[in-house]
């Protein structure tokens, strides 16, 4: 799994401001992008929540793979094996393995030249 930079995993994007629950109740309702009228702030509000939204993908897989790796070490007397993770995230117990690995990397910290 090819790592981003640093710095551009670290950017803040737009925020992503919590819908009203009448308004995520509506399927064509989407933070309120169908009523701009303007093409040129759509597109601007639509890049915005694209990038918070991969952002906070990126982010979230991370926790995924430091917490994969916490569930797979071998020091914990309640330690899962990968099939048992896999299980548990819905992977394939190949994603498992890599994403234990991607965890116990990032656990070990930034690498230094």
């Amino acid at each position: 799994m090819a790592e981003p930079e640093r710095t551009e995993r670290r950017l803040r994007p737009a925020p992503l401001l919590f819908e009203p629950s009448e308004a995520a109740a509506d399927p064509e309702h989407f933070f309120d992008l169908e009523s701009m009228e303007d093409p040129g702030e759509l597109l601007e509000r639509a890049t915005e929540l694209t990038l918070a939204f991969r952002t906070a993908a990126d982010r979230a897989t991370e926790y995924q793979a430091v917490a994969a790796a916490q569930l797979a070490d071998p020091k914990r007397f309640d330690r899962l094996s990968t099939a048992d993770i896999a299980q548990r995230a819905d992977w394939t117990e190949d994603y498992a393995k890599k994403m234990v690995e991607f965890g116990r990397d990032l656990l070990r910290g930034p690498k230094h030249p």
